[in-house]
């Protein structure tokens, strides 16, 4: 049953009342918690899964975006805390794995519960430079066509409308500006494990952004490139399902693993 808390921020495609982990899911600039609606059904029963919805997407496209990375965070902190009681990990993609990422920094400088894995996906680490020019003070036509040109994926029934622009791209430009403007400071790395995905044929991420992240983490650290661009996983899902899943299966203990195959 898909749930929402009363707030909007948190979505749950499937119940799963007995699970031993919680996967929370960042999505892309522009992206919502309905990114993460089918991943349910290629995980296993024991992992629970929460979507982030920001303002402006989707089901708060009334509620004006957050302007700045760590204004994001602020926001989501006192929001994730009554569920990271239960182990969790992190799962982010373009966007949504430098909130991730940011997000498991902050629970670390606060003392609080912190994801036991952080998985980033089609993203460079954000002290790391990009390959091509900013986009957020780009005018309205060529904002939108060079993210369709860099990223691909704007269906043409929204390019071709000019209302349905109308309520996409501020919000679009607002994220990009919060993640383009975004220089974080120097800060110790992470405790968990990181594990980097991408697109073997995404220009934007080559395999040496994903190795950034190495320097992210105090602990395991792996790579893994799948067939595909930017959003590798439309093509990808199940290969990728599988990988998390097979990640996290250690952090069960004995007890919960023959609790959730009895």
């Amino acid at each position: 049953m898909y749930t929402t808390t009363a707030d909007g921020w948190l979505h749950r495609p499937a119940m799963r009342p007995n699970a031993a982990i919680n996967l929370i899911c960042f999505s892309h600039a522009g992206g919502a918690a309905s990114t993460f609606r089918s991943w349910p059904a290629g995980l296993p029963s024991w992992l629970e899964l929460w979507a982030i919805q920001l303002p402006g997407r989707n089901s708060r496209w009334l509620e004006a975006p957050i302007p700045t990375i760590p204004a994001i965070v602020d926001a989501l902190i006192p929001v994730l805390l009554p569920y990271l009681r239960r182990p969790c990990a992190f799962f982010g993609h373009s966007m949504g794995a430098v909130l991730a990422s940011e997000v498991a920094h902050a629970l670390l400088k606060r003392g609080s519960f912190a994801p036991q894995h952080l998985f980033v996906s089609g993203s460079r680490p954000p002290h790391v430079p990009g390959l091509e020019t900013d986009l957020h003070a780009l005018p309205d036509n060529e904002f939108i066509n060079e993210i369709d040109r860099r990223y691909g994926g704007v269906p043409a029934e929204i390019l071709n409308s000019p209302d349905m622009l109308a309520l996409l791209i501020p919000v679009l430009r607002a994220e990009f500006a919060a993640l383009e403007t975004f220089q974080p400071a120097k800060r110790a790395a992470l405790p968990c494990p990181i594990s980097a995905f991408g697109g073997a044929q995404d220009p934007l991420v080559p395999r040496s952004h994903l190795e950034a992240w190495r320097d992210q983490t105090d602990s395991l650290f792996r790579i893994r490139v799948f067939p595909g661009s930017h959003f590798y996983m439309n093509s990808q899902l199940d290969a990728l399902l599988r990988n998390i899943t097979a990640t996290l299966t250690p952090m069960l203990t004995n007890q919960e693993q023959t609790a959730v195959t009895a």
